[in-house]
Order: structure tokens, then sequence, then C-alpha cells
């Protein structure tokens, strides 16, 4: 069933709840056995350009036994309206409530987004506590990079995927198909039971958690003999064929084109980097598969640009011969390329500017620290001349604004580093005051550094309120001399970020108190109400800093300890010795194997030196 019109003629962009877009897929509800909806803790139009979500529609879909469909977080009014009408969530494809399917899986990618996923189940008449779910209630598990700390919602979620999805989902849909089949259906505990023989799947409730006097956490230990006492990230040794029919938006969604995943994993070594040490090793999808797949989506969507994606796509082998081809193939067509997560220098800017798109608006490079010191700090080396004449060259070449990317609050980080930053964006105003013409614009985003789990950083504390802002300050007055006005997030969205991140699964009440308050769409500045989140902290008696403003010893237990990414804690440990030594750790694309772990595996690591 649809959601009525009465509804939707009085809510912002409707077209985010009547599904039937192109290429949507609708089957059978009665004679499909198998029924998943994919859920997304945000908007439509962020949703709709994750990259997981068209992924897992297509394997799931495949199949002819299983169904999927898709469900996002309706905006403020879209929940009220349907919250009056006593309407229950439902899916795009079919109107299904979410209550009515086999299985609700949630993507996290966002720590933020984590009240959302509560108020989806309670829009949907899902107990959000699985403690509270019987045997007719639907499965919920979660995935995506936040699950590799699944302890922060391990109250609400039944199950999580650990790692690849295309790895994951093929013992998991035939152990629903085993379920379905048995006469006598297992019970709800059975089955998580079961579940968690798989390998990559966590089940927190078959595990106990203990800590120590002064708060500290102490262990997790499986309670049954199926739980494994660690959970390793599954991990697809070969990139399957990319998805060439994705769902198109009746709306404009956040990144409005079509996306070819060309390369999975990056090897720089980035300290601070979550994603850069978690989905490694490096895969690559071959050339022709791509010029082939951007051929496909062309014909199935009517898309005009193609977004090539990767963690480093200036890494890709050889990069630049694969756009020069995709020119020449789809030229005629007036196809537009773009490449995001491109490293500043030169040849990235020469990269740029040979794709087949007459657009020049601006470039956006992410140097993240101002000094060479502090570079090596963080492995994130660009010499300063290199980023000179990266500058140099873009703006040669007709780009008129440049954006870059900085962190604030990084470890041993110092006014010196600061002060850095400044001197580098005066060099760089001085090469784009040297051009003939209109001179070109400079923007500046700082970051609040947030030490994340599974990275050399995840021992360091963050970096206090106090300091960061005395730090902003320092360089508002120096920029502004400048004519450069920096931007950054608010301290306490970050800090309730690091908080989740970092947290065990205490913090599981405080998610669940901070939504019974109001609190909702954290990620979005105008919904975020730091207040309520304060509140739920004093009323559990947890101090947020415990988490944020402590480092922690490298022998000491971390609740996200039991999930195993593939790199080791040894490699970790040592890259975070060599920060601290200011020494870099070169990529081994070009350089001795670094032992980080994967190389471990067979066959999955494609710069292993024998």
């Amino acid at each position: 069933m649809a959601y009525p019109d009465s509804i939707l003629i009085n809510v912002t962009k409707p077209a985010r709840y009547t599904g039937g877009e192109w290429n949507s897929i609708v089957k059978d509800w009665q004679k499909t056995d198998i029924k998943i909806v994919l859920s997304y803790p945000d908007i439509y139009e962020i949703g709709m350009s994750n990259m997981a979500i068209p992924i897992l529609y297509e394997i799931l879909n495949s199949q002819p036994d299983v169904l999927a469909e898709r469900v996002f977080t309706p905006w403020i009014d879209m929940a009220a309206a349907i919250k009056e009408a006593g309407i229950p969530l439902q899916s795009l494809e079919s109107g299904h409530s979410l209550n009515e399917f086999d299985i609700v899986g949630f993507s996290l990618g966002y720590e933020l987004s984590y009240t959302n996923v509560l108020n989806m189940l309670s829009m949907a008449g899902i107990p959000l506590l699985a403690c509270q779910r019987t045997d007719e209630h639907p499965l919920v598990i979660a995935g995506g990079s936040c699950a590799l700390n699944p302890e922060p919602m391990a109250d609400f979620i039944d199950f999580f995927a650990i790692g690849d999805a295309e790895e994951l989902l093929p013992e998991l849909v035939d152990s629903l198909r085993e379920f379905k089949s048995k006469k006598d259906r297992l019970s709800r505990k059975d089955r998580l039971r079961k579940l968690a023989t798989i390998p990559g799947i966590y089940v927190p409730s078959l595990y106990a958690v203990e800590y120590e006097a002064d708060g500290i956490f102490k262990s997790i230990t499986p309670l049954v003999p199926e739980a494994p006492q660690v959970i390793k990230r599954q991990i697809v040794s070969k990139l399957p064929p990319p998805v060439t029919s994705p769902v198109v938006p009746f709306i404009e969604a956040t990144h409005d084109r079509a996306a070819i995943e060309i390369s999975r994993g990056c090897s720089r070594g980035c300290r601070f980097c979550h994603a850069g040490m978690t989905y490694r090793p490096v895969r690559q999808r071959p050339h022709e598969e791509v010029i082939s797949a951007a051929g496909e989506i062309i014909d199935n969507t009517g898309y005009d640009e193609i977004s090539l994606v990767s963690l480093s796509t200036s890494d890709y082998h050889e990069i630049d011969k694969l756009v020069e081809k995709m020119a020449v193939q789809y030229g005629q067509k007036n196809i537009a390329l773009s490449l995001p997560s491109l490293r500043m220098m030169v040849d990235s800017v020469k990269l740029i500017d040979s794709l087949p798109t007459s657009r020049k608006s601006g470039l956006t490079f992410a140097p993240e620290a101002g000094s060479q010191r502090l570079q090596r700090v963080i492995n994130k080396c660009i010499p300063e001349q290199e980023v000179l004449d990266t500058v140099s060259t873009a703006f040669g070449k007709g780009w008129k604004s440049l954006k870059l990317y900085f962190m604030l609050g990084l470890p041993t980080e110092s006014d010196e580093d600061i002060y850095g930053i400044i001197e580098l964006v005066e060099k760089i105003r001085a090469v784009g005051r040297s051009m003939p013409g209109k001179k070109p614009s400079l923007r500046l985003t700082l970051s609040t550094f947030i030490p994340k789990p599974h990275t050399p950083f995840q021992w360091v504390a963050m970096d206090s309120e106090e300091n960061i802002k005395r730090k902003q300050n320092i360089l508002k007055c120096g920029l502004q001399k400048k004519n450069v006005t920096p931007s950054w997030q608010d301290y306490p969205r970050s800090l309730l970020e690091a908080v989740i991140s970092r947290g065990d699964r205490r913090i599981g009440k405080i998610i669940y108190r901070a939504w019974q308050m109001g609190a909702i769409f954290d990620g979005w500045g105008e919904q975020f109400k730091f207040d309520i989140w304060l509140d739920a902290f004093r009323e559990e008696g947890i101090d947020p800093c415990f988490y944020t403003q402590r480092e922690r010893p490298l022998d000491e237990p971390l609740p996200w300890g039991h999930i195993d990414t593939g790199v080791s804690v040894e490699f970790l440990k040592r890259e975070y010795k060599r920060a601290l030594e200011e020494k870099e750790t070169p990529d081994c694309r070009d350089h001795p194997c670094n032992a980080c772990g994967v190389e471990k595996a067979d066959n999955l690591c494609i710069y292993k030196k024998s």
C-alpha cells in the first residue's frame, strides 16, 4: 500500500516516498519466499548516493526466491505525518511495512545517524531492543564501515555483517532458506545461534561484556559454542561486475550521476584514515570491465556523467590510459567523467584536465596538515613544492577556484603546525596572484580530528574543545588578513561522533535515551541538539570525555578488539610508534611489504612482495 496523496501533497519532496523509479524492481510479494528491506538511516537523496545500496539490491534481487526493497529515513515533516495518520514506515517498492519483512538490514556509515535507526524501527512497530523481539519480528541486521565497532548499537541489532557483502550474502541467504524450509520453525535464539557460525557474522546477544571497577572495558566473552571469540572481516578477493542498471531517482540525489567502483581499498597508509586501514587490501577492476560497464550504465540510465570511484583514484593502475580509452569510446555521446579522491599532485590536475568535459569550476584536495613534520606524523607526505606546482598547474589551465581540506587536533599538533597552514595558504595565494586575469578563489574546510577504531591513532586522546577553539581563532585571525574564510563543523558534533565511534556497549543506553528525548538527524546541523545528548549522558551517569579525552595504553583491551579487520594490531601499534617518531611508512606499491596483516591471506594482497 502506498502512502496516501493527502499526506504526500503536504510534505517536502514527496518523490522521496513514492517509489516506482526507473530500474526499480518490484517482485510478487506472495510468490517470493525471502523478503529483505534495505534500510538507509538518512534521507532518500543521501541514501541513493550510497555505493552499497545498489550492490546489495542487485545481488539479492538476482535470486528468484529473494526480494529486496528499499526504505530511507523520512524527513521530519513526513515522519510526523505518517505518525499522526497511524501509518507504519513502509518500503518504496511494494509499500509493505518493515515489520512484514524477514530481514530489516541497515547500512551504518555515519555514527550520527544511529538515532535515525531507532526512529525507523519505532515507526515500523518493531521493538527497538533486540532482547524484546519475538519469533514473529524480523531479524534486524547491520553492516557498513561503522559496524567494525558494533558495540554502541549492540542493544538494537540482532546481528552484524562484518566485511564485504559480496562475500557474506550467499551463505546468509542460504541460512534464511533453511529457516524457511523447516516445518517446525526454529526459535529466534536458535536462528541467531545458527547465524553466528557463518564467518563474518557477529551476534551481540551471544556474548557477555565485563568492565573494570573504574569503568574501563575489560573483556567480551562468547556464551555459546557457536559464537567465535574473534569475528573476521570477510574480504572478497575479486570485485564482481559493477552494477549497470541502478535505480534512477525521480529527484536529484546528492551525487546525481552514475558511479563505477574502479577499485576497493588503499595502501597509502594514512594513519588517521579509517577507510584506508579497514578496506585493505587493494582490489582493482580491469580497464575493459570499467569501459564495458560505462556503456551499459549510459544505455540503462540516461546519465550523462560517470564517476570513477575509489578511495585513491590517482593510484588506480594506468588511470590516465583508462580515461583516454573512455574519452575515445564515449566522446561522441558527450559523457562527462569525474574522478573524486585525487591526490594533490601535478599529474592529478593534468588528469582532470584531460577528462571529456568542459566544466572547470573548482578543484578539491586534502593536504590535511600544514607542516611537513605533521605530515610525517600522519603519514600523508606531500612536499610543499609539489603543492605549489599543483596549484600553479591548475590555475594555469583555467581552474577558477580551489578548496582545501585540513584537520585540527592531529596527534602531536602544535601551534607551529597551525601557523604552517596559514603560511601554506599565503604561498598558494601568491601563486594565484601571479596568474593573468581574474584571480582564482581559495576556500578552506577544517575538521576536528577524531581518533577512529582500527587505525594507528585508536589509542590517542581527542583534542579538547578549548584547544580546538584556540587553534580555530589562530586560523581565523591569520587567514582574515589574506581574505580567506575558513569553515568548520561545531566541536560538539565532532565530540559526539568520537564518543560513539570509540564507545562500548554502554553507549547504547545513551543513544536510546537521546532518541527518547527527541534526538534525530544528528548529522544535520539544524537538527542537532547537543543539550539532549548532554542530558542523556547525565541521566546515565556517563562522562563523554571518558571516551574521548583519555589516552589509552597500548595494552588496554578495546571494545572493538574482537573484530578482526585483517590489519593486525601489531601493525597498528608499530605505526603509532612510528608516528610519534615522525617517521614515514612508504606505500607498499613501490616499496617492500609493510606486513600490515592482509599479506597473510592468499590471493588478496596484490602488492605482496615475495
